[in-house]
């Protein structure tokens, strides 16, 4: 549990602060596209801090046809599916969500690599927000 209480607007700012590509998905870096190989450590971040929200894993169509795996938060409203994608900017428009599963947040087998980028990401994001409450 997090001993920094946050908002997700405050969250957001922070999590799009600390992006690098060393905290994207095989290092990937494209100009004007900063969210591009972000999603599943922001999603893991956002889970830190909203540990009550979930991961969903899903496929992504864009319009020219690509299958991409993608990940979000969601969170239960009212006993509803809510999706919280801060994320989703790196895709074209007109892209859609094929099919989406919630995963087992107790078996994530996550490599060493990964858990070391989203251990990245949430201390450059623990830094944003502590430096936003001055």
């Amino acid at each position: 549990m997090s001993s920094i209480h946050v908002d997700l607007l405050s969250l957001r700012t922070a999590l799009e602060e600390s992006w690098r590509p060393d905290t994207a998905n095989l290092g990937v870096n494209v100009k004007g596209n900063p969210a591009l190989g972000q999603c599943y450590p922001s999603s893991r971040v956002i889970q830190f801090f909203f540990p009550e929200s979930e991961i969903a894993e899903g496929i992504v169509i864009t319009p020219s046809g690509t299958a991409e795996k993608h990940f979000w938060n969601v969170f239960k409203v009212d006993d509803k599916d809510v999706p919280v994608d801060f994320t989703w900017q790196q895709f074209p428009p007109h892209s859609y969500v094929k099919s989406w599963k919630i995963r087992d947040r107790n078996h994530l087998n996550d490599s060493e690599p990964t858990i070391q980028r989203v251990n990245l990401l949430l201390e450059r994001v623990k830094h944003q927000l502590a430096g936003s409450r001055f």
